[in-house]
């Protein structure tokens, strides 16, 4: 019995010692299986030395200590738990609208200054053509509608161009920036269909043209419109550097706001009246755009924080509407005061200021923060439904005051000259 006990003992010695030489070579010491050093070099094997013991202790420790099962638990749920690749669309060339009908060479040159997206044109316009129709009621004479829609029309051709060349110099500003954006990453300069280069050359011939478009105006309007290059320039770098970039594009969009009035030869230096009028039509529309573009930013803001730009919208994440109720208050009286600095009638204060209001309200309570696409259909709706409206009101008020259909005191609309 103790001889068969001993035959039993030195074979499990014996096949527990396979069992290791077969997962780590280096057991395979000559103590125990009469391999020598030499063959071991031989056969590929390393040398046996006093790191390798130490790394083979600790190979057996951590296994000896960690069942096989649990290895391939832990291996099951590191598979199940990461995040699947993001697949994102090729750029395919546009089969239907305006650019279809281009040639190839010139649809990057059109999708860079978005033609096909005209939205950003109407909110640069919007500012331009508010503060036009409320420097015509304080013209003296009062402007004749031809005047008016004659520099309507020139603020209209400014604005696409102007705005063609923001969009250049950002997508030049942010070409390392938008691959990383699935919004933005089939842009242009991003896709490399139009080089760095080209999109300078480009800019600058749009900044010849809007010069162009600027001189056609009264010249005092050259004076004014200069400092704007300044904030279309460095708008791009804001997101780099603080969480309120839509600020600095409320500066840069909102310039229009003060420039209908040289258009219109009314002074704003000699005239109390139209300065404050002016400054509080550029305020009230500052907060409009910071409240839009908020919106707008809510379509990128997953992206945004991988990438490291910066947007008010991750800034107050939760507390995104209570923000833009505020932006609206402050929007509609700075609005309501350039009605009383202008001397606007109640036509004004019912149409514009009215229909703002019910406009942004709606705006911001049926706004879907968390869908891209309901996102972007109020960022592009809102521009005729609150730009319209207030348009609606000061043509109205204008009309009004041309046609003579208000009272002695400005106070009655006796419809009657």
């Amino acid at each position: 019995m103790a001889t068969l006990r001993s035959f039993r003992l030195q074979s499990l010695r014996t096949s527990s010692g396979a069992r290791r030489a077969s997962v780590y070579p280096a057991f395979n010491t000559r103590s125990r299986h009469n391999v020598s050093h030499t063959s071991m070099k031989r056969e590929g094997q390393p040398e046996l030395t006093s790191t390798n013991l130490m790394h083979i202790t600790t190979i057996s420790k951590a296994h000896k200590f960690r069942p096989f099962s649990s290895r391939i638990q832990s291996a099951s749920l590191a598979t199940i738990t990461q995040e699947p690749p993001r697949v994102w669309p090729e750029y395919k060339p546009p089969t239907t609208g305006f650019l279809s009908y281009l040639p190839q060479s010139v649809i990057p040159y059109a999708e860079l200054i978005r033609l096909d997206k005209p939205t950003g044109t109407y909110y640069l316009f919007f500012p331009c053509l508010f503060s036009t129709l409320i420097a015509a009621t304080m013209a003296a004479p009062m402007a004749a509608p031809s005047a008016v829609a004659g520099t309507t029309a020139l603020f209209f051709t400014g604005a696409l161009v102007m705005r063609g060349a923001g969009c250049t110099i950002n997508d030049l500003w942010d070409r390392n920036l938008d691959p990383h954006v699935e919004r933005t990453r089939l842009r242009p300069i991003a896709r490399k269909a139009i080089s760095p280069e080209a999109a300078l050359v480009f800019t600058g011939a749009q900044l010849l043209t809007g010069l162009g478009v600027l001189l056609s105006l009264p010249f005092e309007c050259f004076w004014y419109a200069t400092p704007s290059l300044l904030l279309v320039a460095t708008y791009p770098l804001a997101k780099r550097v603080t969480n309120y970039p839509q600020a600095v594009l409320g500066l840069t969009f909102s310039w229009g706001a003060m420039m209908g009035f040289p258009a219109l030869s009314v002074d704003l230096l000699s005239n109390q009246a139209a300065l404050t009028a002016a400054a509080c039509l550029y305020t009230s529309n500052v907060s409009w755009t910071v409240l839009y573009d908020m919106v707008y930013a809510h379509m990128d803001i997953k992206d945004d924080a991988k990438a490291g730009i910066k947007s008010i919208a991750l800034k107050h994440e939760n507390e995104t509407k209570a923000v833009l109720t505020g932006l609206a208050v402050v929007q509609l009286g700075f609005l309501a005061a350039t009605g009383v600095a202008a001397g606007m009638g109640p036509v004004f204060f019912a149409g514009a200021c009215g229909s703002a209001a019910a406009t942004l309200g709606t705006m911001i309570w049926r706004v879907r923060l968390k869908d891209v696409k309901n996102c972007w259909w109020w960022f592009k709706n809102g521009a005729w439904f609150t730009g319209g409206g207030i348009t609606l009101g000061l043509t109205g008020e204008y009309l009004a005051q041309y046609l003579g259909w208000y009272d002695d005191e400005g106070k009655n609309v006796k419809f009657s000259r």
